[in-house]
């Protein structure tokens, strides 16, 4: 429990790029495990060091150079489970990757001269838009330097797929899946919650906009529509970005409205190179170099 009021940070009342069904899981995670009123009041993130952290142990307990491993040529990055923007740790930790933990490892690689080729190892439904686009864009900014290549085991959703289209090129397994090109936002209201416990929370302020998104009061028309602008803001930006990265149009990307795409179906779409299971596609990237 110790990463989840760090996890509610990431997920509430900020725009995420996440397949819905995860939201969903984590919302109703977090709202049995912590009660959300108590997330929003006193929740923060825990400070941590950039290290290597295997399986659960805590960030800083483990120190290598690198966060990924060296296979036949190829650095294996993983990228699994929710997206964060800083995780502070080079490795998965507790069921979160961090964007500053990918970049790390891929810079690495790229310097490194026993490394002949990038493998993003990918199981993800997505996360975080804070940090997504900038570690999309410097991936596709190095092709070229060293072969990149996403392979999904077994999802790449949303924030993952932004990633997975930077590369050079992405294989899927049969029941894996691609897609989910799109941004949410919940806002969490606790106004009727605070009002069964009793608690009244006055919020005074400067500039009548000043915390209009406060999870302490009913969301105004006004904010909505502020932050649905937002959300469809980084939303073209998502399109432009997969449409660029995948050499698509825009208004194909555009038109699959968030949907996701099972197995064959994504290379079907533009979304895929092609459908391999892990093992086929690390043997056949191996051969390519």
């Amino acid at each position: 429990m110790s990463r989840l009021p760090f996890l509610a940070q990431k997920i509430f009342n900020v725009p995420v790029a996440i397949h819905p069904q995860k939201a969903e899981i984590i919302v109703a995670a977090l709202a049995d495990r912590l009660v959300v009123a108590h997330i929003v009041s006193s929740g923060r993130a825990v400070a941590t060091t950039m290290s290597d952290d295997e399986g659960d142990a805590e960030p800083g307990s483990a120190a290598r150079d690198v966060g990924y491993d060296v296979v036949a040529g190829v650095a294996v990055i993983p990228v699994t489970g929710t997206l964060v923007q800083k995780l502070g740790s080079i490795r998965p930790f507790s069921g979160m990757t961090g964007y500053d933990g990918i970049r790390h490892n891929l810079l690495c690689a790229l310097a490194d001269d026993t490394v002949r080729g990038i493998m993003l190892d990918i199981d993800s439904p997505g996360g975080e838009v804070a940090g997504c686009f900038d570690l999309v864009d410097l991936v596709f900014s190095v092709r070229g330097q060293k072969p990149i290549r996403a392979v999904l085991d077994e999802n790449a959703f949303s924030a993952a797929y932004a990633l997975a289209s930077a590369c050079d090129g992405i294989t899927v397994p049969r029941t894996g899946g691609t897609g989910s090109i799109g941004v949410i936002c919940m806002h969490a209201d606790l106004t009727r919650a605070m009002d069964k416990d009793g608690i009244t929370v006055t919020l005074i302020r400067y500039g009548d906009l000043k915390a209009e998104r406060s999870p302490y009061e009913a969301l105004s028309k006004g904010a909505l529509g502020r932050m649905q602008a937002d959300i469809d803001t980084m939303g073209e930006l998502f399109v432009d970005t997969v449409a660029r990265n995948r050499g698509l149009r825009a208004s194909d990307v555009r038109g699959f409205q968030a949907r996701t795409f099972l197995g064959a179906e994504g290379v079907t779409a533009g979304l895929a190179n092609a459908v391999m299971s892990p093992a086929q596609s690390f043997a056949d990237f191996v051969g390519s170099l």
